[in-house]
């Protein structure tokens, strides 16, 4: 299997409907913590202790592409993307599913050429707008790991929110297209991603045939990784680092 590695110099409105809280009533409060019902503590997606939404609107225009973004880190998985190519389309749905961020995405590019510029452009569009919903990344878990198989296809994605863009591509495909997306565009993809989101990102596919599986896992499994990654933990006070910065 292929691995490409290669280092790089860091890269000098919200949506409508935002979810709703989930909050049970004070009597049922009052009666559970009267009988002494306690629950461990979990890192939580909820923005109510930072006191601001975790939210981002990127607008990207070029010769080549008109890209807007929309990012709320704390929505509840609802989309809405339109690339013009249908499997990027796809593959941007599910990982707002799975992260469950809510997500817009429009891209009007350049298609009579190829699908280069749209890719990577979204890539950029979608990195910067992570960056700026982490802000300041105070209380954030940072770390996140995930396993996501799809039928004969298994991937592993690991992300570090460390300020510093890396990404480790350990995917390698026997088809050239999917659909209408080249394949080879994928990794030009996550290296837009992390390059402008500020972040590692470890992909690797453990095994796989089937190239709309093999790819399908890699954004699931990012999605679950980053959802992790960017969890409230209420045990962190200021930012997870011995340096105090990320």
């Amino acid at each position: 299997m292929a691995i490409r590695t290669r280092r790089t110099q860091p890269n000098a409105g919200r949506l409508a409907g935002s979810r709703a809280k989930r909050t049970g009533s004070p009597e049922r409060a009052t009666a559970a913590a009267a009988s002494g019902s306690e629950r461990s503590v979990k890192p939580v997606r909820a923005t109510a202790r930072r006191g601001a939404a975790r939210t981002a609107r990127v607008e990207r225009k070029t010769r080549e592409t008109d890209i807007a973004v929309a990012l709320d880190l704390d929505g509840e998985g609802r989309s809405r993307v339109r690339t013009g190519i249908g499997f990027l389309d796809h593959m941007l749905t599910s990982l707002a599913t799975h992260a469950r961020f809510d997500l817009d995405v429009r891209c009007r590019g350049d298609l009579h050429v190829d699908a280069h510029h749209s890719v990577e452009d979204v890539g950029i569009a979608l990195g910067q707008a992570l960056k700026q919903a982490l802000g300041d990344k105070k209380g954030v878990v940072r770390f996140g790991h995930a396993y996501v198989p799809l039928d004969e296809a298994l991937s592993r994605a690991v992300v570090d929110l460390s300020g510093r863009p890396w990404l480790h591509f350990g995917v390698q495909f026997r088809a050239q297209r999917i659909g209408d997306l080249p394949t080879e565009l994928l990794e030009d993809f996550f290296w837009a991603l992390v390059d402008h989101g500020r972040f590692n990102l470890h992909l690797d596919l453990v095994r796989g045939r089937n190239a709309h599986h093999i790819a399908e896992t890699l954004f699931k499994a990012t999605a679950r990784a980053l959802s992790a990654a960017v969890a409230l933990d209420p045990r962190v006070v200021g930012v997870p680092s011995t340096k105090g910065s990320l």
